[in-house]
């Protein structure tokens, strides 16, 4: 993907460009951003809170159902991993809207990461699983446009 491909440009004055970027971008920035902030973010901060109130893990593990009873005994490491991956989805999704192809890279391997991995998170993986399904497909929309497959 090149920048002509992403954006378009209008002369606003003579030598001066401008940028807009495509609305596919700007939508799978949107997603990220918001399962970065509110899903991924919320756990985080919802540690901190445990954490300072000294709730044990243990008796934190009996309110969240999981499919894999491994991530309920190590609910505290998930949720500081949680953390992690807010972080590093925001960081993509600032990138994506600044039209840098690191964090497009950074996006999409979130996006597939979180594919992968959703099923392990049921029953909250569904969420995780249509917000980085959503994105990762208008992502790939950018990148291939048009293209046919032969």
């Amino acid at each position: 993907m090149t920048t002509a491909d992403a954006t378009t440009s209008t002369n606003t004055r003579p030598g001066a460009t401008k940028t807009k970027l495509d609305w596919r971008l700007r939508s799978a920035s949107a997603l990220l951003l918001i399962q970065g902030i509110f899903m991924e973010g919320g756990v985080f901060i919802g540690f901190l809170v445990l954490a300072a109130l000294g709730v044990s893990q243990q008796d934190a593990g009996t309110h969240f159902s999981f499919i894999v009873p491994f991530f309920q005994e190590h609910l505290f490491l998930m949720m500081i991993m949680s953390g992690i991956f807010g972080a590093l989805r925001i960081t993509g999704a600032i990138g994506v809207l600044r039209n840098k192809m690191w964090g497009y890279a950074l996006s999409v391997i979130n996006c597939v990461v979180t594919m992968v991995l959703m099923i392990f998170m049921l029953p909250a993986g569904i969420a995780d699983g249509l917000l980085s399904g959503a994105a990762l497909v208008l992502l790939l929309m950018v990148f291939y446009r048009g293209k046919s497959i032969t």
